[in-house]
């Protein structure tokens, strides 16, 4: 097999990979919860901020690349709890509330950056060679972390008892709220944990595509083409639909 070929494949495999890391935190929200957040690409801007920040002042992007789900979650924790609870039964309302927040998310960030976009470096810089064809190991890194991610959330998901109650808690609130669950903290936890997903893959991604104000709403709509062909109701489709694209 030549390096022409080994490379091609390995592009494709690394675009679906990164395309994958980028909507599993949208499988969470928009996948299964239901909730058209067109604010997702900017959770991905928060986490790819959150990460370059900590390369600059704290000299090592593997703690941005902790931190970043971390503040993210806690950021759309928040976020849940004063704006998006309210639009539950309003798909139309949170489709303009979350568009509105994605705006001044943007907006507000665009004037802290460089319009040009701002390089940043990969934790690892080296290459491996493969048939003659040279591949960078960092998109290595990501490929197999996005295999890993996908899988364990859907173990969880699926084979846990959290998982059942999530699930349920979505299908179903009235029924499983008179079962003692509490589904405000239960719709509250399944959306930061989208957001924290979303911030985690802005960190891992932001060296393969530089930092600029429209990093995650430049992504948006390929990840929304994802989740409509994967359907909603799932956390599988979604990724399906990604890999797909």
């Amino acid at each position: 097999m030549s390096a022409q070929i080994i490379r091609g494949i390995f592009d494709v495999l690394s675009l679906s990979s990164i395309l994958i890391l980028l909507v599993i935190g949208m499988a969470i929200i928009v996948g299964m919860m239901k909730v058209f957040n067109m604010c997702q690409g900017e959770l991905v801007l928060l986490g790819a901020v959150t990460g370059y920040l900590c390369g600059i002042y704290l000299g090592n992007l593997w703690i941005g690349i902790l931190l970043a789900p971390i503040v993210v979650g806690l950021f759309g924790l928040v976020l849940e709890r004063t704006i998006i609870h309210r639009f539950y039964v309003n798909p139309q309302g949170a489709l303009l509330a979350t568009f509105a927040i994605g705006l001044v998310m943007r907006e507000t960030l665009r004037n802290r950056m460089s319009r040009q976009g701002t390089p940043v470096d990969a934790p690892i810089q080296s290459s491996i060679d493969i048939g003659g064809a040279s591949l960078p190991v960092w998109r290595i890194v990501i490929m197999v972390v996005t295999l890993l991610l996908a899988l364990s959330i859907g173990y969880v998901l699926l084979k846990t008892n959290l998982g059942v109650k999530v699930r349920a808690t979505l299908d179903n609130p009235d029924l499983v709220s008179v079962s003692g669950i509490s589904t405000k903290w239960m719709y509250a936890g399944t959306y930061a944990f989208g957001s924290a997903l979303s911030g985690f893959a802005g960190a891992m991604i932001v060296p393969l595509q530089t930092l600029y104000p429209n990093l995650g709403y430049d992504n948006l709509i390929l990840m929304f083409i994802a989740v409509m062909i994967g359907g909603l109701g799932q956390f599988a489709g979604p990724l399906a639909g990604a890999a797909l694209i």
